[in-house]
């Protein structure tokens, strides 16, 4: 298969503050060319070391071998903190691990066998709203995406007044939030005010707030017996294995946040891309139509069992191919805690060290036909050694996604779902620019033409 269409149009040599401007306006223009054969890359300001590794070895060092020795970084947390809190996400040392023991159990054995009925009917809903034309698909996969979660995380559809408030906040939020902002460039002092847009400081308070009514509402439930047996209440229930504690009101909305970000931003993105994929590649299309029709005896009615999965092996793997491609978090910004040495240059403690999940998945030395679409590879034992040093949309190591088996299912269902009625085909006048906002987006959308499938 062919790489989809795409603007070419990277440059040979990018100055560091053209390049942060140009990965917000369009990630492919910002990256010259030979980053994606680079084994490192440096970036030095006076006040300011960043290293970009590049090569397997240093990313299984940086995210694996050595995990503890580069915690998250605290200059990037700055322009999270306003909607993530101390979330899983963003902390470090104990207090991160402590919460991850009472996190993982959420989506460990069974659990997201007991959440499929939830993401059937999310799906099934998506389905009813799908209307015949020119569509604007991300903006149905983030609907779509959101509804999963709010049913398998609250046991409410999105259609819930609570959810679809905090749907609608957390859209604006998209929009207002920065990627990249002075303070993950310039370490500020704490008492030097951030410089976040108003709007998304306003948003990012009232999401939290939404969520806040949202939790105490189940912690009341919980204590009164009459909760629903979902995500939140698995969560709030955990007991830390070493403290017996389990997680405060202020501590859960963190974590929420979180979830609806990783588990309705990320997969909304992944989506979208892998919809646009498939419309580009008609016959790789009629392949997967055909292996969706395994849905049509279920279609409006109770959810199948969750087995029905693993009679979508090529939709599997086109949602692969797609997060290697368009990774949902381009970058992950990692922090030295200590002296280093990387490819014989000295890296400084409190350097900025970058794990590109963008460029990994596009590094010429790893993939054959890196910037080509070719879901056929997946099926390739080779690609199994491939994806083990360059395959990391979910990251790696011990801060892994917790998730990553509960969005790959959902991708999955909704990708099967959207195929087993309607053909995609792309409109060549509106080729998509991927842009870095809080996940990997079209700078105008991305827009496709259903046509009810025969």
């Amino acid at each position: 298969m062919t790489r989809p269409p795409m603007p070419d149009h990277r440059p040979d040599r990018v100055a560091l503050w053209r390049h942060l401007r140009l990965f917000r306006r369009d990630i492919l223009s910002a990256q010259p060319a030979k980053l994606y054969r680079a084994k490192m890359a440096e970036f030095r300001l006076p006040f300011l070391q960043s290293v970009m590794v590049n090569t397997p070895d240093l990313v299984r060092l940086v995210l694996q071998e050595r995990a503890g020795d580069f915690p998250k970084s605290g200059r990037v947390r700055e322009g999270l903190r306003p909607l993530l809190g101390n979330s899983v996400f963003v902390t470090n040392g104990a207090t991160w691990a402590r919460q991850r023991r009472m996190i993982d159990p959420a989506f460990e054995g069974g659990r997201l066998r007991d959440s499929f009925p939830a993401m059937w009917d999310a799906t099934e809903s998506m389905a009813v709203r799908l209307t015949q034309g020119p569509q604007e698909v991300e903006a149905i996969t983030s609907h779509a995406a959101a509804d999963v979660i709010f049913r398998t995380l609250f046991s409410v559809p999105i259609e819930d007044a609570a959810a679809a408030e905090v749907y609608q906040s957390f859209r604006a939020h998209q929009r207002a939030a920065p990627i990249l902002n002075l303070a993950a460039v310039i370490p500020l002092p704490r008492w030097v005010p951030r410089p976040m847009p108003r709007a998304a400081r306003v948003t990012a308070r009232r999401i939290r707030a939404l969520i806040t009514g949202m939790t105490e509402a189940r912690a009341a439930a919980i204590g009164a017996g009459t909760a629903p047996d979902d995500l939140a209440t698995k969560i709030m229930t955990t007991r830390d294995p070493e403290t017996g504690a389990v997680f405060e009101t202020s501590e859960m909305v963190d974590q929420v946040a979180i979830f609806f970000l990783a588990g309705h931003e990320t997969s909304a993105s992944a989506l979208a891309w892998a919809l646009y994929l498939v419309a580009t590649h008609p016959e790789w299309q009629a392949e997967l139509a055909r292996e969706a029709q395994a849905l049509r005896p279920h279609i409006g009615g109770p959810a199948p069992d969750f087995g029905i999965l693993r009679q979508f092996p090529r939709i599997r793997d086109t949602v692969r191919e797609a997060l290697r491609l368009y990774p949902p978090v381009p970058m992950m910004v990692r922090e030295a805690a200590n002296p280093e040495t990387f490819r014989n240059r000295p890296v400084a403690p409190g350097a900025q060290v970058i794990v590109s999940p963008w460029h990994m998945g596009r590094n010429a030395h790893i993939w054959p036909e890196p910037h080509d679409f070719r879901p056929e590879r997946w099926a390739q034992d080779s690609t199994r050694a491939q994806a083990r040093d360059g395959y990391i949309p979910f990251s790696a190591g011990p801060r892994v996604c917790p998730g990553a088996g509960f969005a790959m299912a959902e991708a999955v269902l909704i990708l099967a779902r959207i195929l087993a009625d309607w053909e995609l085909r792309a409109d060549s006048a509106r080729v998509p620019v991927p842009q870095a906002h809080m996940t990997v987006r079209a700078r105008d959308g991305i827009w496709l033409d259903l046509r009810p499938r025969n």
